[in-house]
């Protein structure tokens, strides 16, 4: 292709989002001593300032410009950046009652500051606000917000008289003159150049705001050169000299080292140039002589003309003149020419005329000049030219943005409320501002809608139109037709309102051209737009007819022939489409909608034109036809010229070095610059759409015709058989893409989406410009391995078309790249991605697996699992063979590699898993399992999968069975291992007994076990879950054993009375398992005491030191029988006794032996327990006897509190009934209980008894008769040793003295002797000893009393004796 980009036409692109417009900050400003002036005193204007590197890719200024506009007495200033978006970059001034002059507002840059000049009809201003270079800590921007320059301004002394200056009356400012001309010198003083009433020019100087100094006023005239300060005016009227003619009628002003050249372009048609610093004018050129001149306009003052300058380093400085005449212009292009001794002339460069009428703004560089034009009909009209390579003098058109139709559109079935929101709010279409304008004077109410975002806009919108509609529907009652009659009129009232204002604020005020990137924008009343190279398709097909026909065939191919049969062909295409009514294009955008074959509505609109052709454009079409060489060619590098199909890797490239890196990163990053590049995109794919349906319906038309000498012979069976299969994909290509580019994103709660709140909503092709593509587009663009910084600059034609010619590849539905529905995905715009697939899926055989995933991820998230799956399962299938499936399966660190489609089953089924949708993992899984044949890993990781579903599900019966089928023997026990813990978790044990387990007894026994001994006993049941197990399977040595164990740990470690409950009903379920068996099988092991357990994986035992404890290999076997268990059971039963009496006791009773058990019985008084406990396990009572007397004791000497708490424990014990007539005290009962116990378990040698009275005597406590005389009876010799013990002499003397009575038969009955002492009587004998002892102890003591017993003791032993003496004498006697 040999066209270059300026040969071209333009696009215009708008830059408006759709958010609402920022509040801009206000400032206010009255000068005092002025007289206001009407608002409306001069036209608005805007312009533009463009900073000195806006250019280079290093700077902080990269692509920013500040934009302006007037309207009266206010300015606003907003500073625009296409890399970041800028915060608080608009303001509001207004200079009350100091309407500004058009163009006065001059932007200047010094090292530090951004300096502002304005310039009204009373007042000159300087603003200084900080340069952003200065602004940020670094000039690396790397965040995607930044605060503008404007942000601070409020801060800003504007009343501070250094910054402003009221225009003094004399001169005063020229009446009828709105030129002006703002700088600042290079000592940093403010100049303003005005034209003077006096005629000619008064400059005006502010001194540098950080020195000291007055203001000062120059007038520069023609006639002298000396210098008049402000108190020495003479007016030019008195002087005679000069005339309004030399007024200037637009002032330009060329900043040197140390002057300034102020061009004065006058009413007399004459150019003048005036040197500041030397107040001379240097130069007069008569412009008449480079036009052709009438004498009419010799005598009419120019009040029409323009001057605009341009300077280049390298060609110097230029001038345009645009001179005004009545139903034509010319524009004249001049360089300054320096000759010696300071002299100076114009040297022609070329003149440019043009027809339009109206001229709004032009615009010149060093080889182009832009033009605004308003035409007959007040449309905008903008147009550019290469004067120094255009000789012919053609103007190449912009094609500017249209305003919307001026009507709607509505049909009988169609909803006229839904028709005009979607035609409002299409993206694109209506500005925020219009619309809420709009609404403002609709709903005719107070109320202000400010700040509305696009949904609330819409809602206002609805609820504004329908109020209106009720309120005027006045009957009840009406038909269906009426009513939506009555819809449409208020419904389209509504959108005229819109349009009015749309195109109110769609009004150009001026250009701004950036001399550094060769940007160029149309400033308008509320927004801006961007102009844009045109490629060649686009060009030739937007082309009006005449400038068709003088289109340059060189220009665009080559091959002039072929040239010549390409614009023959797209006039053809122009024919078709300027023939297609609007019922005729709504079949092809219905049929790409409705996923219906292109080429039958190609042919059915081809028969609709047929049919209505009234004006022979078929005719016309088959004549130019027959102008063209070779049809199918052309149409082939039509279509070629137009396919962005490439088997180019558009996502990956070579990662620049990290500087480069960094300042890339926000390139092209703002919101303005994402809608100007993806409008751009929309434009294209809009206007290519209509191109593809009209290139469609020539091939039908052609097949049509089968004309030889149109088709070149057999060329027809290629014609039909391939360029029309190929159009079709391009047409649904475009159609898919601009529909993208119109669909809005839906909120997100992903922080990293924020930034969608403050662009506004986007659309998708937006969001994916500015989330993922542009990244890649500006990597790929600044790729070269030598780039600098310091000598990369920016072209934005350049820029903005490679950006656009990138960035289509990417959308490209037939390309590899999947990012776009990657970032659809990631973004979750669920609904757009799904049909954006719908829309993508029955013509693009390209990643259509991967269009099936993403489809399959939005059904999840839509609830539609079962789809889902579908779709995962078709695009299994494709799986190595498109690239995003293949980074999807990657596997990450550490995880084994396995075959490319179970990676892809893998991953799905992490992505059911978390969402959690366990039916449908069980349902992939099998059949993964069909696709892993052979691997067994695989196999075994699927099983576990089933299996977890499975149980998760409640599934028990499907879980067992994933279970025994999974080949890998650790993951088998793992699962079985989670079936036994889950279904104990949920008490579904029914189900964990009864499965078979083949192969897997000890398995689950040992996992049953194991748990069983590692987790707490109250509050999990293994052990009876075990026992169960055991039992269903009548091995019931094992249940009993395992019963047994767990009343044995239940008695160590829950040591409460709910774990001696249970443990007793353990032991008594291990005693009802052995006498299930024979007796001589009726044994189990004893388990091993503590908690020690050979479980694998269980940590070391350490000791203190934290050495590793030595194990003992060996330990001795115990074997326990049912007499064993007994017992054991009767030791529980009696610990739970004891602690069903004292709660306290439970703490120490858990695991006590026998003999400690029968100490806290004792002393809980549960004595009958402790004598069954003893003569169980074969123990002595006497702690028994000791504790019961020690208890006695107790109450003999306590009070009433004693005795009334010594009913709960005697109450415990069985007590025989008692026959009394008088009530019995609890003492009472207590020494009863203690004579039934001695009378109940005789001792031998009267142990008990002997006890008893131990601990009585050690007390001090006397002893009770019935015990005296129970223990006479048993054996008075130890009552009388015990009395000896404690010094009880007198009750020795007492019990000897009866003892002796007794044996001589005086009570011989009361000491148990049968027989008394007679000859004939068994041997009888005394305790010698004792009573010697006594007789020693009495002898020995002094006490008086004593001795009367001593006394009374020997007596009664001499009278023994000599009794025993009789007795023993007549016994021998009596022996034969």
């Amino acid at each position: 292709m040999a066209a270059a980009l300026a040969a071209r036409s333009c696009l215009e692109l708008s830059a408006a989002g759709r958010a609402p417009p920022r509040p801009p900050q206000e400032l206010l400003f009255m000068p005092p001593g002025i007289a206001p002036l009407p608002a409306g005193r001069y036209s608005d204007s805007a312009g533009g300032f463009c900073y000195q590197e806006s250019a280079q890719l290093g700077a902080a200024t990269r692509n920013r410009w500040v934009r302006w506009s007037t309207s009266g007495d206010t300015v606003e200033l907003v500073e625009e950046s296409l890399d970041v978006n800028l915060l608080n970059n608009a303001v509001r001034l207004r200079i009350q009652g100091c309407p500004f002059l058009p163009g006065g507002v001059h932007l200047c840059e010094v090292q530090s500051h951004l300096v502002v000049l304005l310039l009204t009809a009373q007042t000159v201003h300087r603003l200084l606000l900080p340069h952003p270079a200065r602004l940020y800590r670094s000039e690396l921007i790397t965040e995607s917000q930044v605060q503008s320059v404007f942000t601070d301004i409020s801060k800003i002394h504007i009343r501070d008289p250094s910054s402003y200056y009221v225009i003094p009356s004399v001169p005063g400012l020229a009446p009828n003159s709105v030129a002006s001309a703002a700088w600042l010198s290079s000592e940093g003083e403010a100049l303003f150049a005005l034209p003077s009433a006096s005629g000619g020019i008064f400059v005006l100087k502010l001194p540098p705001p950080d020195a000291p100094g007055s203001v000062s006023v120059v007038e520069l005239k023609q006639s002298s050169v000396v210098q008049r300060f402000l108190t020495g005016w003479m007016p030019t009227a008195i002087r005679g000299d000069g005339g309004p003619s030399d007024v200037p009628v637009s002032l330009s002003v060329h900043c040197l080292d140390h002057d300034a050249f102020l061009f004065a372009l006058c009413q007399d048609h004459k150019l003048r140039m005036w040197s500041y610093k030397d107040q001379m004018c240097l130069m007069v050129a008569d412009l008449l002589e480079f036009m052709p001149v009438s004498r009419d306009l010799r005598l009419a003052a120019g009040t029409g003309h323009r001057l605009r300058l341009a300077f280049s380093q390298s060609l110097g400085l230029y001038l345009g003149v645009y001179m005004h005449a009545p139903k034509r212009g010319q524009f004249c292009v001049f360089q300054l020419v320096s000759t010696e001794s300071n002299r100076y002339s114009l040297d022609h460069i070329s003149s440019l005329f043009s027809s339009q009428e109206t001229l709004v703004d032009f615009a010149l560089t060093s080889a182009e000049i832009w033009a605004l034009w308003h035409n007959e009909e007040n449309q905008t009209v903008v147009k550019y030219i290469n004067f120094e390579q255009n000789v012919a003098g053609q103007w190449n058109q912009v094609f500017v943005q249209p305003l919307p139709e001026e009507e709607v559109t509505v049909r009988q079935d169609q909803d006229p409320r839904e028709i005009y929101l979607e035609y409002l709010f299409m993206p694109g279409r209506f500005s925020n501002a219009a619309i809420q304008k709009a609404l403002q004077i609709f709903s005719q109410g107070t109320e202000r809608h400010m700040d509305l975002t696009w949904d609330e806009l819409r809602k206002e919108v609805t609820l504004a139109v329908e109020n209106e509609f009720q309120g005027s529907v006045t009957e009840y009652e009406c038909s269906p037709e009426e009513f939506w009659q009555l819809q449409v009129e208020f419904w389209s009232k509504f959108y005229a309102c819109c349009l009015q204002y749309q195109e109110a604020l769609s009004r150009p005020l001026a250009l701004h051209l950036n001399p550094y990137t060769s940007m160029v924008c149309l400033l308008k009343k509320g927004s801006m737009s961007f102009l844009v190279p045109c490629s060649l398709v686009d060009h030739l097909y937007l082309l009006s007819n005449e400038h068709l026909l003088t289109e340059d065939d060189a220009a665009i191919f080559d091959d002039l022939e072929m040239s010549r049969d390409v614009v023959c062909l797209v006039q053809c295409l122009r024919l078709i489409g300027e023939s297609i009514s609007m019922e005729m294009a709504f079949i092809m955008e219905m049929a790409c909608s409705r996923l219906q074959p292109p080429e039958k509505a190609a042919e059915q609109i081809l028969e609709d034109l047929i049919a209505n052709d009234t004006e022979n454009v078929m005719e016309d079409i088959h004549s130019k036809l027959q102008e063209i060489r070779n049809p199918i060619h052309a149409i082939g590098l039509l279509i070629r010229e137009m396919d962005y199909e490439t088997d180019i890797d558009m996502e990956r490239g070579e990662t620049p070095h990290l500087a480069l890196r960094m300042n890339l990163s926000q390139l092209f990053g703002s919101g303005t610059a994402a809608h100007v590049v993806c409008g751009g995109v929309a434009k294209i794919c809009t206007v290519r759409f209509l191109l593809c349906r009209d290139l469609l319906i020539l091939q039908q038309l052609l097949l049509r015709l089968g004309d030889p000498m149109v088709l070149g012979g057999g060329q027809l069976f290629q014609s039909q058989q391939d360029l029309l299969h190929r159009t079709s994909p391009l047409l649904l290509s475009y159609f898919l893409i601009r529909w993208a580019s119109q669909f809005s994103t839906w909120p997100s709660f992903d922080s990293s989406l924020i930034h969608l709140k403050l662009s506004g909503p986007q659309t998708i092709v937006e969001l994916f410009f500015q989330e993922v593509a542009r990244k890649h587009i500006i990597s790929r663009l600044f790729l070269q391995p030598n780039t600098s910084l310091a000598e990369t600059s920016l072209n934005w034609p350049h820029l903005i078309t490679s950006i656009v010619a990138d960035f289509l590849p990417l959308l490209w539905p037939s390309n590899p790249s999947f990012l776009f529905p990657e970032c659809l995905m990631g973004s979750c715009q669920y609904t757009q991605l799904q049909e954006y697939i719908r829309l993508l899926q029955p013509w693009c055989h390209v990643n259509m697996g991967s269009c099936c995933f993403m489809m399959g991820r939005c059904y999840l998230v839509m609830g539609e699992g079962h789809k889902a799956l579908d779709c995962f399962c078709q695009a299994a299938s494709e799986v190595g063979r498109e690239e995003f499936l293949d980074r999807l399966i990657q596997p990450e660190e550490g995880e084994v590699v396995s075959k490319p489609r179970l990676q892809y089953y893998n991953k799905v089924l992490c992505l059911l898993e978390m969402l959690g949708l366990p039916e449908l993992v069980i349902e992939l899984a099998t059949l993964a399992i069909m696709e892993s044949a052979g691997d067994w890993r695989s196999q075994a990781t699927l099983r576990t999968c089933i299996f977890k579903h499975h149980l998760d599900l409640g599934h028990n019966s499907e879980a067992y069975v994933a279970l025994t089928q999974n080949p890998d023997p650790s993951r088998q026990l793992d699962c079985l291992r989670q079936l036994v813990v889950v279904l104990c978790e949920r008490s579904q044990l029914q189900d964990l007994v009864e499965f078979p387990y083949v192969n897997l007894h000890n398995e689950v026994v040992g996992i049953i076990e194991s748990h069983a001994r590692a987790v707490d006993l109250m509050t999990h049941n293994y052990y009876e879950l075990l026992y169960a197990f055991h039992v269903y399977r009548h091995n019931y040595r094992k249940a009993g054993t395992v019963m047994f164990e767990y009343g044995m740990r239940l008695g160590r470690e829950v040591r409460t009375l709910r774990g001696l409950q249970k443990q007793g009903n353990c032991f008594l379920a291990a005693i009802n398992c052995l006498r299930l068996i024979r007796p001589e099988y009726a044994w189990i092991v004893q388990p091993a005491s503590g908690a020690v357990y050979e479980r694998p994986g269980a940590s070391p035992k350490r000791s203190h030191d934290g050495e590793c404890m030595t194990v003992p290999t060996t330990r001795q076997i115990e074997i326990l029988e049912l007499e064993d268990l007994e017992r054991e059971c009767l030791l529980a039963r009696i610990r739970l006794t004891l602690v069903e009496h004292d709660v306290s006791a439970a703490a120490v009773a858990g695991n006590s032996t026998p003999e400690e058990t029968v100490s806290l019985l004792v002393r809980a008084g549960l004595f009958d327990s402790a004598i069954t406990l003893c003569q169980t396990f074969k123990l002595p009572l006497t702690p028994i006897f000791e504790g019961l007397t020690f208890k006695c004791i107790k109450l003999q000497l306590g009070g009433e509190a004693a005795q009334a708490k010594a009913w709960d424990w005697l109450a415990a014990n069985q007590l025989s009934a008692l026959v009394t007539t008088k009530e019995s005290s609890a003492t009472d009962e207590a020494w009863r209980l203690l004579s039934s116990y001695l009378e109940r378990y005789p001792s031998q040698n009267s142990l008990y008894h002997r006890c008893v009275i131990n601990k009585l005597l050690a007390h001090g406590i006397p002893l009770p008769n019935w015990l005296i005389n129970s223990y006479k009876e048993v054996d008075a010799a130890e009552l009388l040793r015990l009395y000896l013990n404690y010094d009880l002499l007198e009750e020795a003397v007492d019990l000897v003295l009866e003892y002796v009575d007794a044996v001589l038969g005086k009570g011989h009955q009361y000491f148990g002797i049968e027989v008394p002492l007679s000859p004939v009587s068994p041997t009888m004998w005394l305790p010698y000893t004792a009573i010697d002892q006594l007789l020693q102890a009495l002898r020995e003591s002094s006490a008086s009393e004593n001795s009367v017993l001593y006394e009374k003791l020997n007596d009664k032993m001499e009278d023994y004796q000599q009794k025993v003496s009789v007795a023993t004498m007549e016994r021998l006697y009596c022996r034969p």
